[in-house]
C-alpha cells in the first residue's frame, strides 16, 4: 500500500492511499457493512456516491456466514461484489460488547455466539487468519478494547495483553501487494498509556495506525483532546484511522487533528430510525411538521431523493414502516456523509479549514 500526502492545512491533511483497488482520496468516511452489506444500499448506489472503501466485520463473519463459505466463494469482495477497497475490524470491540460473558487470557478470548451460544475462541492469530481468508485489503489487528471508565492499572493491564497481541498479529499477517495491516493505539483516557501504545505500535511498522478505545462513552472534550493528542505521536507518512467516529463535528474536530480515516454507522443507523443529517440541521422526519411539508428532504443536496421525493412522503413512508423510507434516508445520509469529505478535501487546499461548517 502506498500512501502520500498532497495538501495541507495546519495539522489536517488531503492524502491519496493506493490499495490494490485503486486510489482512495482522504480524509475518507467508509461506511459501515458488518455483515458484507452496508444495510439498504447497492453496490451501485455506494459507487455512485463515491465510496472506494467500506468497512466489514471478522467477528461477525466468521459467526455468519462462516470464513469458510466465503473462502470457497472467493473471498469477500466477490461473495458481495465490491470491487473497491475493504477494511475488515478484527473483532476486539465486538466482543467487548458482549461484557462479562467474554473471558480474557493472556493468548486471546473466549466467548460465546450471540447467534447459537456455543463457545468460540478467537486470538490474534486467529482473527489475522480470517481476515487473510477474507481477502481484505486492510486488515486490522487483535486487541482489546476497554469500557468508559475504566482503571488506569486495568487499562495498563489490558495494553499489556493488546501490545502482546499486536505483535503477533504482525507476525501472523501475510504480506500481499496492494494490501496492508493496521495497528490499533489503546490506553484508555490515560496520555502515558497512549504514548507507551503508540511507542509500542512504532516498533511493528504498520501500514497505518488507528485511535481506537473512543466513542466508548467518554466526553467530547476527552474525545478531542485524546485524540489530538494520539494522532500528533503517530507518523506522518502514514495514514491516521480513528475508529467508530461519525457525527460530522467530531469528523472535522478530527481532521484538524490530523486523522485521515473515519468509519461509523451513524449515517445508515439514522436512517433507519428516521433522523437525516442536512446542511440546515438534523431532520426526524417522524415529527407531524413534515405532514404537509412538500420541499425537498435538503434543498443543498443533489441525491436522488432529495431530487426527486417531498418530506410530506418521506415522512408517510417512515410513519407507515415502509421500508423504502429506510432505504431513502439511509442513501441521503450516505450521500451527505460523502459530501461532507469532499468538502472537508477542498477546504484542506484552499487553506481554509477553519472556516468550514458542518
Amino acid at each position: 500500500m502506498n500512501f502520500k500526502i498532497l495538501s495541507k492545512d495546519g495539522k489536517a491533511r488531503v492524502g491519496e492511499l493506493e490499495t490494490f483497488f485503486g486510489k482512495i482520496a482522504t480524509p475518507v468516511f467508509m461506511p459501515v457493512g458488518t455483515l458484507a452489506t452496508v444495510k439498504g444500499i447497492t453496490k451501485q448506489t455506494l459507487e455512485k456516491l463515491n465510496f472506494d472503501i467500506i468497512l466489514s466485520n471478522t467477528y461477525h463473519l466468521m459467526l455468519r456466514p462462516g470464513m469458510n463459505i466465503i473462502k470457497k466463494i472467493g473471498g469477500l469482495n466477490k461473495f458481495m461484489s465490491w470491487n473497491k477497497s475493504i477494511l475488515t475490524d478484527s473483532g476486539g470491540f465486538q466482543v467487548m460488547s458482549l461484557g462479562k460473558s467474554v473471558i480474557v487470557d493472556k493468548e486471546g478470548v473466549t466467548f460465546r455466539s450471540h447467534l447459537d451460544g456455543k463457545l468460540v475462541r478467537l486470538n490474534a492469530e486467529k482473527a489475522i487468519d480470517i481476515q487473510y481468508n477474507l481477502g481484505s485489503t486492510i486488515s486490522m489487528i487483535f486487541d482489546e478494547c476497554v469500557p468508559f471508565p475504566y482503571s488506569y492499572s486495568d487499562t495498563e493491564e489490558s495494553l499489556k495483553r493488546s501490545v502482546n497481541w499486536s505483535k503477533r498479529s504482525m507476525q501472523a499477517y501475510k504480506k500481499r501487494k496492494g494490501h496492508g495491516v493496521f495497528g490499533i493505539v489503546q490506553g484508555g483516557m490515560y496520555k502515558e498509556l497512549r504514548k507507551l501504545s503508540v511507542k509500542e505500535n512504532l516498533e511493528n511498522d504498520f501500514d497505518g495506525y488507528a485511535i481506537g478505545g473512543l466513542a466508548v462513552g467518554e466526553s467530547k472534550e476527552q474525545l478531542i483532546d485524546i485524540t489530538a493528542f494520539t494522532s500528533n505521536l503517530l507518523p506522518v507518512n502514514k495514514p491516521r484511522y480513528l475508529m467508530g467516529i461519525g457525527y460530522p463535528e467530531d469528523i472535522l474536530n478530527a481532521v484538524k487533528s490530523g486523522v485521515d480515516m473515519f468509519d461509523c454507522v451513524l449515517p445508515t443507523r439514522s436512517g433507519r430510525t428516521g433522523l437525516a443529517f442536512t446542511s440546515l440541521g438534523n431532520i426526524k422526519i417522524k415529527n407531524a411538521k413534515y405532514a404537509y411539508d412538500d420541499s425537498p428532504l435538503d434543498p443543498n443536496c443533489n441525491c436522488e431523493v432529495c431530487l426527486s421525493y417531498s418530506k410530506a412522503y418521506l415522512h408517510h413512508l417512515v410513519k407507515s414502516s415502509e421500508i423504502l423510507g429506510s432505504v431513502f434516508l439511509t442513501h441521503h445520509n450516505l450521500c451527505f456523509y460523502s459530501n461532507l469529505m469532499k468538502r472537508i478535501r477542498s477546504a484542506i487546499r484552499e487553506n481554509n479549514l477553519i472556516n468550514l461548517k458542518v
